[in-house]
């Protein structure tokens, strides 16, 4: 992979991510919120903002465990357009998904070959303390 296609894949991440954010913020407190007048669900954001930091510095390890991270949005975005009646909450959910879906892929895209790297290196080191 070039470091272009990389930046591309970086890049994609990060909007995914902000979008994702910004998207909890709104369907919780303005679309759609579980309880209308109540912005408490709005905080289920935060664990989204622990990873932004790393991911706009293309922290390899943050970016991996945002990989997974993500996947408990994922999940409740499944949950939510199957059992939530409202049409505009199904419709967000289904966005949601498609955003978790995003920020997966692209960020396991930007990782991989950083792992491939690492991988090489300690199969290098094993061998010369083998050697030696």
């Amino acid at each position: 992979m070039n470091k272009q296609n990389a930046g591309h894949l970086h890049l994609i991440s990060l909007l995914s991510l902000g979008a994702l954010i910004v998207l909890g913020i709104l369907w919780e407190t303005v679309l759609s919120p579980v309880k209308p007048g109540s912005y408490f669900w709005a905080i289920k954001v935060v664990p989204l903002l622990l990873p932004l930091n790393g991911v706009i510095k293309r922290n390899i390890y943050t970016m991996q465990w945002a990989s997974m991270l993500i996947l408990l949005y994922f999940m409740e975005g499944i949950v939510r357009a199957m059992g939530d009646a409202d049409t505009l909450s199904r419709i967000l959910a289904a966005l949601e998904i498609f955003l978790c879906l995003i920020f997966f892929f692209t960020s396991i895209l930007y990782v991989r070959p950083y792992k491939k790297i690492a991988k090489a290196e300690k199969k290098k080191q094993e061998a010369s303390h083998s050697a030696g």
